[in-house]
């Protein structure tokens, strides 16, 4: 299973600045972003419906013309919830309690289905009067379109591309469009490879799908098509690694037992040759001391 919370968490605090450019230009102007600090997450729990809730990003910044500081408060939701408008007043309010400032809250709705517009509103309303409204962002992916962020030179569109609204039949020209962008950012590897795998997770492509996505980087020029297929080929090693790597530690497992944290470690950072020399020599292994003896080896 995708583990959404986990990935879309890494991209936005890897990118946050970007991401607030690309969905809240308007806080980004008036935030000091050298003084940008991620706080712990916060674990809060409704006593009325007996649930726990913890917040997914939480930072803290000073405001860049005026005296003071605030919070901006992410909530990433993969799936469709009711009463989800009353869920992000409550952070809000024990967000403003606990630390006594002010609180700009943000969500960022991943789901596929439903389609519909989430509100970004919550009202406490008496016949005679409002006495409450509390609003929000919200970035709703199933609402936008990914052509609308073709040009956007950010790596949060070019990651995000992949869960907009698109037809079916356009799933591999926009993950080739995806690499593209990126593949113009000027990103480091790791960054790169965190956006690609991000792509890379919620765009898999089928065989059909797979012939047009290619077709489609045949067409570039020279020079970008190697830097889209550098890409591609990054995330193929990858996926490789990570097929060996699961074979070889289920292997393990059966042969020897269960192993400590270090020597698990080290198996992961194994390269694919070395992983597939693994498979070969575990079979003689009997002790977890003849795989350490192996890795041992390796490293002399």
């Amino acid at each position: 299973m995708i583990d959404h919370d986990r990935l879309f968490k890494e991209l936005i605090t890897t990118f946050f600045i970007e991401f607030l450019e690309l969905f809240v230009p308007q806080v980004l102007a008036y935030t000091d972003i050298f003084s940008i600090e991620f706080l712990d997450k916060e674990i809060f729990t409704d006593v009325t419906e007996g649930e726990e809730y913890i917040t997914d990003i939480l930072a803290k910044a000073r405001f860049s013309n005026k005296d003071g500081e605030f919070l901006i408060h992410i909530e990433n939701q993969s799936y469709k919830q009711n009463k989800f408008e009353r869920r992000m007043y409550y952070y809000f309010a024990l967000l403003s309690q606990k630390h006594a400032l002010p609180v700009y809250s943000i969500a960022v709705l991943s789901y596929d289905n439903p389609r519909t517009l989430q509100s970004n509103i919550y009202s406490v309303d008496f016949p005679d009067k409002t006495v409450n409204v509390f609003n929000f962002e919200v970035v709703q992916l199933n609402q936008l379109n990914w052509r609308s962020f073709l040009q956007k030179q950010n790596p949060v569109a070019a990651a995000f591309m992949a869960k907009m609204d698109m037809a079916p039949s356009d799933r591999p020209i926009v993950k080739f469009e995806c690499l593209r962008l990126l593949s113009t950012l000027r990103l480091d590897k790791a960054r790169t490879k965190m956006v690609s795998g991000f792509v890379d997770t919620y765009l898999k492509l089928n065989e059909a799908e797979e012939q047009i996505f290619q077709s489609e980087i045949v067409k570039l020029e020279p020079v970008k098509q190697e830097a889209v297929m550098e890409i591609v080929t990054s995330w193929q090693l990858q996926g490789r690694q990570e097929g060996k790597l699961e074979l070889v530690m289920r292997l393990l497992n059966r042969k020897i037992g269960l192993m400590a944290p270090d020597v698990e470690e080290r198996i992961r950072s194994l390269t694919v040759t070395q992983l597939e020399d693994l498979a070969e020599a575990l079979l003689d292994f009997t002790t977890i001391e003849d795989l350490v003896s192996w890795l041992n080896q390796l490293s002399s």
